[in-house]
């Protein structure tokens, strides 16, 4: 769903970021998923007067990585639906790592662009570029639309731009779908043909996957749970995501962990540290089998249908190939952060600790400058320590890490 509400007027939203600014106060008028993203570019550092994201690779091998990125199919059909003659917006697609891929679109967007190092080859996520749309998507893996002075970097104010994650058939983040311009991206437009793009991109990434299986026919989309970083959603089939319950999103986790199926009395201890009648979860498990039809089966344990996976399993698995950038790009937040239930906790727990794990053993100062720009990493002490290290001298990772370390962070 696109995170969007109505901001405020550019004058007073202009207001409001110098106030941030100068005295760290935020405005009642500043939308939830701008002020985290202003919290997140303050923690890290980022320069909001002089953004200067780092193009870190050769044009030979922009060349290799764009044509070698499963991202790569989606170029024509994204062009064919958001590029246009003097359109008023240029269209840019990232990696996980936020690094811009390919841009075309408008000749004078494109030449403003530029001008504040929106170029391919750069990088734009949140710790090196402060608060615009293809970082905040990534950082928060949800569609967003960033607005004028919401940006964090003050040159980036005269823009609009509306982006949302790219998924792989296995629900990971492949990447951003960006479209930057003036005021046609401010508009409820934009947001329609961002959300109806990266639907119709997922959909080819999807038949490309089911064609590149022997033997086997291109298959519906499968049912894919998202809870990281917020409440859950459930993808596939036909739409957008469908918003569950907190309990149902609860109920369907604890499931999809526990594959060889739960009882009624297990599931009411994983979900209430104090006694949760047996009778209560099975009117939860009932109220589920009605509106999500198979995807609970009918048998005792309770079992979730085999086709269904998550944003979790999605991470593990990128852990597990020694792939930290994507397993960082595919985990905005911790999972269901609002869920007390005793099981969802200790998958919570389980997955910060694989991946505060990954991260001290890392040598990719990219990645690890990421996991210290989220909240969970902004403390790790350990793993500035390991920035500090690993990071190029002189650079700003390495810059930050030392100034960090200096002021002494906390463990956490």
């Amino acid at each position: 769903m696109m995170v969007m509400s109505a901001p405020p007027a550019p004058r007073a939203m202009r207001r409001a970021h110098e106030e941030f600014l100068t005295r760290g106060w935020l405005a009642p008028s500043v939308r939830d998923v701008v002020a985290a993203s202003w919290r997140r570019s303050a923690r890290i550092g980022v320069d909001p007067e002089h953004p200067a994201p780092p193009v870190d690779i050769s044009a030979v091998d922009l060349t290799s990585l764009r044509r070698d990125h499963p991202l790569a199919v989606a170029i024509p059909v994204v062009r064919s639906l958001l590029i246009e003659p003097e359109a008023g917006w240029i269209a840019a697609l990232t990696d996980a790592e936020g690094r811009l891929l390919w841009i075309d679109g408008d000749r004078d967007v494109r030449a403003a662009v530029e001008r504040v190092g929106f170029v391919e080859g750069a990088l734009w996520r949140e710790d090196v570029a402060g608060t615009n749309a293809p970082g905040t998507a990534l950082a928060t893996g949800r569609a967003v639309q960033v607005l004028g002075a919401e940006h964090w970097s003050r040159p980036v104010h005269g823009l609009n731009c509306a982006a949302a994650p790219v998924h792989a058939a296995d629900g990971s983040v492949l990447g951003v779908l960006d479209i930057t311009g003036g005021a046609p991206v401010g508009s409820g437009m934009a947001r329609s043909l961002v959300r109806a793009t990266v639907a119709a991109v997922e959909a080819i990434l999807l038949g490309s996957t089911a064609e590149g299986s022997a033997g086997r026919a291109p298959t519906a989309p499968r049912p894919h749970l998202q809870v990281l970083g917020g409440s859950g959603h459930l993808r596939g089939g036909g739409g957008g995501p469908a918003a569950l319950t907190g309990r149902h999103a609860e109920i369907l986790l604890l499931l999809t962990e526990h594959r060889q199926g739960l009882t009624a009395e297990e599931l009411a201890v994983l979900l209430s540290g104090s006694e949760l009648s047996t009778v209560a979860v099975r009117a939860e498990v009932s109220r589920m089998r009605r509106s999500l039809g198979v995807l609970v089966s009918h048998s005792r344990p309770y079992r979730v249908d085999d086709g269904v996976h998550t944003d979790v399993d999605a991470v593990r698995a990128a852990l597990a190939v020694g792939d930290l950038a994507r397993a960082l790009a595919s985990c905005p937040g911790p999972v269901l952060p609002r869920s007390d239930a005793p099981g969802v906790e200790r998958v919570r727990a389980d997955l910060e600790a694989d991946l505060r794990a990954a991260v001290h053993a890392s040598r990719d100062a990219g990645a690890i400058a990421r996991w210290t720009a989220s909240e969970s990493g902004a403390e790790d002490w350990w793993a500035w320590e390991r920035l500090a290290r690993v990071a190029a001298p002189g650079s700003a990772a390495g810059l930050r890490a030392a100034e960090r370390l200096a002021r002494g962070v906390a463990t956490g």
